[in-house]
């Protein structure tokens, strides 16, 4: 592997050398290639020209999203089809998300760009992301179609964009800034501000900052057989706070474009733990802090060259504290974690002919950890990844692809062992537009991709096998997209649906071994998953200050066990229902505004054998909320109320995690 690794840095520095030596200087405004993939809006926004994307992408962004009843990203990201969020409970609780069946560990989630790690045991919690300053969250099946962009980019099975705000000033504005308050619920108080000012006539700096907490305590029931009973969730509370901090410049059509950020994130949270032998009370808590520095740089050198820098450090500490578990001489369980991750990137986009553009990246990452664990491994991962990605377009099919080339390093104390990993993972992304006259295209794709077992995975101190092979998986996509805006009744519509195939091999599992508190990590499983995704949505204008846009979402998956020699062999996969969808409304009309949204999530269970008393049943929620605009002199006000679980149904995402019943919330924010 290491000669395909030579062989590919070398075939980028040929290439630099042969493109651009002439151009190098020419950096005219007049000289810049812009380039803007038109994506399909869950919100129906209105669009006179929307083009396909070449790989399955669904969009929420703007105004649209705001207005929908969610509190975090993760609460947003229930709206789009193929997607299961898992929510243990409570407004602090751990939430994470599955696409198409594969697990949480191949969702890629990426903040303005770069990637948010998680070595330790590869989940993000997307509970910690507020949507006060994020402008679109986007979701693609297999990856970003746009070749210019890290290796990194390339690595997941799925990927989630979170992208914040962007200055925008007109010619007399220097400054914009927002101040919220949102109660309700909970004991729940979310006061927030975010201020854009501009520096100079082409840079601009972002502070955003946001404060939580609350009580977390909520009324639900608990079933059991025949047993009910209500109970208040203890132990559910959270205090939180978060800071962003961004400078860049302004200017879209220069040939430079650069920005550095910074976020911290500091919190303090209940575990309200799973109910099992009637026992209601849990008394583990959890700190986090998070800091991350990242930057891009990215420079225009002439028409057939381009390049993009980019950085990161990343910095995050966990402490966990159980007084209801005992160590040797007494003293609770007290487990401190810290990671650090080192990200470089750089990346070289070539336009060939006007048909063709090659693009070739180079990705280099440290993860180190720390723990106060006995006989921790202290592990510490060097990753390299080269990768070469091409498009091809001639009317009416566009062709793209890429090689991605893993070379993985890891070291750890413990034993002063070392491992290493090599692997070549291929996708290819084919879009087809038939006829120029009809807004209908299709497209296919094919991915290849992995997994590295997690830090937890190798080396935790119980249950770690260190001999674990990564994951494997292969993704095949069919798909149609259609798109059309009828100007005399204004109405814009969007359909696509997705057929796919997912299949993965040395799945990761854990098996019980001398007793139930000893589990050893094995590849094992064998998962094949058969579904279909359908998406439409619209945007309605019936009179000149009423609209209204939705969106409907449905999503089928049939999620087996392959894994021979198990009880559960053809059973369905824990937690991945076989119909799964969502609906949302939303209606304005001059300044008044309603939005309604449904999330139902059929029938499940919760472990690899399909018994009846594994059965969990459907769930569903109704979502309702108001908003109203008042101009006050040069300010902008806008009050809104939320009903959430408007039905007050009971319900459980996970077994044992009951979530709340009806609750509401009040947002007030002003804008200047």
């Amino acid at each position: 592997m290491q000669y395909v690794l030579k062989a590919l840095a070398g075939l980028c520095l040929l290439l630099s050398v042969l493109l651009c030596p002439k151009e190098m200087g020419a950096q005219t405004g007049d000289s810049i290639l812009t380039r803007e993939l038109e994506e399909v809006q869950v919100n129906g926004t209105k669009k006179k020209s929307l083009a396909a994307s070449v790989s399955p992408v669904q969009v929420l962004s703007g105004e649209a999203l705001q207005r929908l009843n969610s509190f975090s990203v993760a609460d947003a990201i229930r709206y789009f089809s193929g997607v299961q969020l898992k929510d243990y409970g409570g407004i602090g609780g751990l939430k994470t998300v599955n696409v198409r069946g594969m697990g949480t560990q191949h969702v890629g989630v990426f903040y303005d760009g770069m990637q948010l790690g998680n070595a330790q045991n590869g989940i993000i919690d997307l509970g910690k992301f507020s949507l006060d300053n994020v402008e679109a969250i986007s979701l693609y099946n297999s990856q970003n179609p746009d070749i210019f962009q890290p290796a990194k980019s390339l690595g997941s099975a799925s990927s989630f964009y979170i992208t914040t705000q962007q200055p925008n000033f007109k010619d007399s504005q220097s400054y914009h800034l927002k101040a919220a308050l949102k109660t309700g619920s909970f004991g729940l108080v979310n006061p927030s501000v975010y201020w854009q000012q501009k520096v100079t006539a082409n840079i601009a700096t972002t502070v955003s900052a946001e404060l939580i907490n609350a009580h977390g305590r909520y009324k639900t029931r608990y079933k059991k057989w025949a047993y009910d009973t209500s109970i208040v969730r203890q132990n559910a509370d959270v205090a939180s706070q978060r800071i962003e901090l961004a400078i860049q410049n302004l200017n879209k059509d220069t040939t430079t474009h650069w920005k550095i950020q910074g976020y911290f994130y500091n919190s303090e949270r209940g575990l309200p733990g799973a109910i099992v032998a009637e026992r209601f009370y849990n008394s583990q808590r959890l700190w986090d802090q998070n800091f991350f520095t990242q930057g891009s740089f990215q420079h225009r050198f002439s028409q057939r060259y381009r390049t993009l820098l980019r950085f990161k450090y990343a910095n995050d500490f966990t402490r966990y504290l159980d007084t209801t578990i005992k160590k040797i001489g007494g003293a609770p369980l007290n487990n401190n974690y810290r990671q650090q991750e080192y990200y470089s990137s750089w990346v070289n986009e070539f336009t060939i002919k006007k048909w063709w553009k090659l693009s070739l990246a180079t990705d280099w990452a440290i993860n180190r950890m720390q723990a106060n664990l006995d006989d921790f491994a202290y592990p510490t991962r060097s990753t390299k990844l080269v990768a070469i990605a091409t498009e091809m377009s001639w009317a009416p099919i566009t062709i793209s692809g890429n090689l991605l080339g893993s070379f993985i390093n890891e070291k750890v104390k413990r034993d002063d062992a070392a491992t290493e990993k090599q692997e070549l993972t291929p996708a290819i992304n084919i879009s087809w537009k038939p006829w120029s006259s009809i807004p209908l295209s299709f497209r296919s794709f094919y991915k290849r991709i992995f997994r590295m077992p997690t830090f937890n995975d190798l080396y935790y101190t119980i249950v770690g096998t260190t001999t674990l092979r990564p994951e494997y998986s292969n993704q095949y996509n069919i798909g149609a997209q259609y798109n059309e805006y009828f100007l005399p009744l204004k109405l814009g519509i969007t359909l696509q649906a997705d057929a796919y195939i997912n299949k993965v091999q040395d799945k990761i599992i854990a098996i019980p071994a001398n007793n139930l508190f000893r589990w050893s990590m094995i590849n094992l499983g064998a998962v094949s998953i058969k579904g279909i995704d359908i998406h439409t949505s619209y945007f309605l204008k019936l009179k000149e200050k009423l609209a209204l846009n939705g969106s409907l979402n449905y999503s089928y998956q049939e999620a087996i066990n392959k894994t021979n020699g198990q009880r559960s062999y053809g059973h369905l996969i824990p937690y991945a229902p076989k119909h799964s969808g969502s609906a949302t409304l939303q209606a304005s009309y001059q300044n008044w505004g309603i939005n309604y949204s449904f999330i139902y999530t059929g029938e499940r269970y919760m472990l690899p054998e399909n018994d009846p008393q594994n059965y969990l049943m459907p769930w569903y929620t109704h979502d309702l909320s108001l908003t109203k605009k008042l101009a006050l002199r040069k300010t902008s006000v806008v009050v809104a109320a939320e009903v959430n679980n408007l039905f007050n149904q009971y319900y459980d995402v996970v077994i044992n995690y009951p979530m709340p019943g009806r609750n509401y919330l009040v947002k007030l924010s002003f804008h200047l």
